[in-house]
């Protein structure tokens, strides 16, 4: 498998220094070569796979903290008012804390880097595959799944290089790469077109999967899952809800209840609302202090535990201690009964992307769920005023979180929304997943970051009065249309790329 990471194009990249450096793997395949080997469809499409889960050499460098989902996590979570940062580091996660963007910190440019190469395993595939006189069922499914995985990094690509479709569709997107032969010099797509070639690969996708090869590869009801949240995104609320009505009306997923869901993300590949997870095995632990959860966790022996849920995020929550949603969140003792003291920040490890075989650093992240897809439909409900069945949605999670005795059954708490009691359930329920700042900023909402942690730079503790914002520091609150909200465009693209345009 290793040797299948190579499997893509030439590329270019460029260092801090500016100069160029091409990287070429001397085992690349081409549209031409694919077809010659009978496994090579397979081998191609699982190698497209791997790259998200494997370190993957960036500009010449081996780094154990680059990969694909690490970073993804941290460009989306650390900078949401769900996890607070718990000191200074010299890693670029930082600046997801403290908005300090610049187009050459390594990890939005590795991001941009192994999603292309993603994009362009799965195009090289594609174009294979058209060439092919009748390729069978299990061949097209496996179509599909390129179709799957080019929607989707595109996807993740506009929601973090771009401002929201419901901000301005108009608006600069990201550089649409759909074929094998797209030239090097290409100007960024609008995020309206963006999201029409997403939509259409995703629909591409669910019309050739016809298979199931297992929640660790794309399937139909993934496609699907990820038409209900792209249409989430641009706010059209029935095809939110009709991709929704067939994932959830699919045989293949239900619920867990208070006491499946307290293992699912240790399990998450028996987990019975896993869609699609990325797969991890035993042999894929990252020595304890490169995986998705070192930064989050540590069990005193594996992970930096240098990053916290947040007290904002625990305030929200505090209502129901009896919520099984407690279970990630895991308080370190301070040795008697309280919880210990960090920089003077409290404490509370977060546990989804631990347990797995028992390792405290060992998951296999979930990448789309059930729950995420009742809480679109929901969410598309809501903005329909269809106030009783986005209800009904929500208290379908509640009761199976141990929260029976607590659904609003139709009754909306005083001064709130429907959209408002569906935003703190996606919030609580999709917590440290990838969703928060998405969810915030695309509903032209503020982030409110008002507590203790280093994301305040330059501050102590004691310069912080919650109830006034210091003087001269702007960064408690993100309002919905700062430019903050997403991150530069990499500088290896834009040195190499003369027509793309860099963000503001």
């Amino acid at each position: 498998m290793k040797a299948l990471l190579n499997i893509i194009v030439s590329v270019s990249l460029i260092a801090f220094t500016g100069c160029l450096k091409e990287v070429t793997p001397g085992d690349a395949i081409t549209t031409g070569n694919l077809t010659d080997n009978p496994d090579g469809v397979l081998n191609a499409v699982n190698g497209a796979y791997s790259l998200f889960k494997d370190n993957v050499e960036f500009n010449g460098v081996p780094d154990d903290g680059l990969m694909y989902l690490r970073q993804f996590y941290h460009l989306s979570d650390f900078a949401s008012d769900d996890i607070v940062c718990g000191q200074v580091t010299t890693d670029p996660l930082l600046l997801s804390f403290t908005g300090d963007h610049t187009p050459t910190q390594t990890n939005t440019r590795y991001f941009w880097y192994i999603n292309y190469k993603i994009i362009n395993n799965s195009n090289t595939v594609i174009e294979a595959a058209s060439k092919m006189a009748s390729p069978d069922a299990a061949t097209q499914q496996l179509i599909g799944e390129c179709y799957f995985l080019r929607a989707f990094c595109h996807f993740n690509l506009v929601r973090l290089y771009a401002k929201p479709f419901s901000h301005d569709p108009s608006a600069p997107g990201i550089i649409l790469r759909t074929s094998v032969g797209d030239p090097a010099q290409k100007a960024r797509a609008t995020v309206a077109e963006v999201y029409a070639s997403i939509i259409d690969d995703a629909k591409k996708a669910a019309d050739l999967m016809g298979q199931s090869r297992g929640v660790q590869y794309a399937s139909r009801e993934a496609a699907w899952a990820l038409l209900s949240r792209a249409y989430l995104y641009m706010d059209d609320e029935d095809k939110t809800i009709e991709y929704a009505d067939m994932v959830i009306n699919s045989p293949r997923f239900t619920l867990t209840n208070a006491t499946t869901f307290q293992t699912l993300f240790a399990n998450a590949m028996g987990g019975s609302e896993t869609i699609f997870c990325i797969a991890h095995t035993q042999v894929d632990d990252k020595l304890k202090f490169g995986s998705i959860a070192s930064m989050i966790f540590s069990d005193g022996n594996s992970g930096w535990g240098e990053e916290f849920a947040s007290k904002a995020l625990r305030d929200t929550m505090s209502e129901h201690p009896e919520d099984v949603r407690w279970k990630y969140i895991v308080k370190l003792d301070n040795g008697s009964g309280g919880v210990a003291l960090k920089n003077g920040i409290e404490t509370y490890y977060i546990s989804k992307f631990s347990g797995q075989g028992g390792s405290p650093t060992l998951s296999s992240p979930i990448m789309f769920r059930l729950s995420e897809v009742y809480l679109n439909r929901a969410e598309a409900k809501a903005k329909k005023n269809l106030n009783n069945d986005a209800l009904d949605d929500v208290d379908e999670i509640r009761k199976n979180r141990g929260l029976q005795a607590s659904l609003y059954n139709r009754t909306l708490p005083a001064g709130r929304t429907a959209l408002d009691v569906v935003l703190k359930e996606r919030r609580i329920e999709l917590a440290f997943e990838g969703h928060r700042v998405y969810d915030v900023y695309r509903n032209k909402r503020n982030l409110n970051r008002t507590y203790w942690g280093y994301h305040l730079r330059g501050l102590k503790e004691t310069d912080i009065n919650l109830a006034t914002q210091p003087a001269g520091y702007n960064n408690l609150v993100t309002n919905w249309n700062s430019n903050r909200i997403i991150y530069y465009i990499p500088i290896d693209e834009i040195q190499s790329n003369k027509l793309c345009e860099q963000n503001p």
